[in-house]
């Protein structure tokens, strides 16, 4: 499990806990932490995909350069 993956679990728990709290002000933060868990998914992911992109603009560029030499 990567780690989007996992904070989408941890904002799935939180979303839970904020439909089984009796007060609504608990509920409140509850589904407001879920809601940064999101984030942080969507954050992790950004930042896999642009690393990945730079992985392969870095083979392209090397395996480029061999074949010109």
């Amino acid at each position: 499990m990567n780690a989007s993956e996992r904070f989408l679990k941890f904002a799935a728990e939180c979303e839970l806990m904020a439909k089984f709290t009796p007060s609504h002000e608990n509920e409140v933060v509850w589904r407001r932490m879920a809601e940064r868990w999101v984030r942080c998914a969507e954050l992790s992911e950004r930042r896999h995909s642009l690393a990945q992109a730079a992985g392969s603009t870095k083979r392209h560029r090397k395996s480029e350069h061999n074949w010109v030499h």
